[in-house]
């Protein structure tokens, strides 16, 4: 699969198979991750793999999902995370605090691809309680946890589609997740706007 192919395919997913994904395959996530620029090549992360059940569910708990899905939006029992890699900034690495949080999109990206390559389903979770999970990953004071992306196997599908009237997605009766995408030629503008 080409990059830009990969790119199209990549959806959040939020419903996952309770098959457990190799070490070596959350590793490679990471190595995908650390190969992302950053600025003045700092590379101010570092990243928890969190792959064990009992981890796995207390970081389930201190994540929000799918906002405008309500209750039905998180992961039901029988379909949560298998795995998440937290993305964390090392203050004493970091340039300026603008500059890292690109640097940790950056890096969130590749993993996200990665994984959509490697056949995974991923979500980056951004609506997370940071200081829960810093205390629970035991992260040292100079490091703060930034994102979650929550991985496994995908146990959904998910569409993008030409937004018409609104950006917020939406579940059919199906249960297909349709997410609305602007059109390209209402964000392109050449030489000037």
């Amino acid at each position: 699969m080409t990059v830009y192919k990969t790119i199209l395919k990549r959806r959040s997913i939020r419903r996952f198979k309770q098959k457990p994904i190799a070490l070596s395959i959350l590793k490679k996530l990471v190595d995908a991750a650390r190969y992302a620029p950053s600025a003045a090549n700092l590379q101010p992360w570092e990243f928890v793999i969190v792959n064990k059940k009992d981890v796995v569910d207390e970081l389930f708990g201190f994540s929000q999902w799918a906002g405008y899905l309500g209750k039905k939006g998180a992961p039901q029992a029988g379909q949560l995370p298998v795995s998440f890699i937290v993305a964390l900034l090392n203050s004493e690495r970091c340039l300026k605090p603008k500059y890292a949080q690109a640097d940790l999109g950056a890096v969130v990206q590749n993993i996200l691809l990665t994984a959509t390559e490697l056949g995974l389903g991923s979500c980056w979770l951004g609506a997370i309680d940071r200081v829960g999970i810093a205390k629970l990953l035991n992260a040292p004071k100079n490091v703060s946890v930034e994102y979650a992306v929550a991985l496994g196997f995908p146990d959904e599908k998910s569409i993008a589609e030409e937004m018409k009237r609104s950006h917020k997605y939406y579940r059919d009766k199906k249960g297909m997740l349709h997410v609305p995408k602007r059109p390209l030629a209402k964000i392109i503008h050449l030489n000037k706007y």
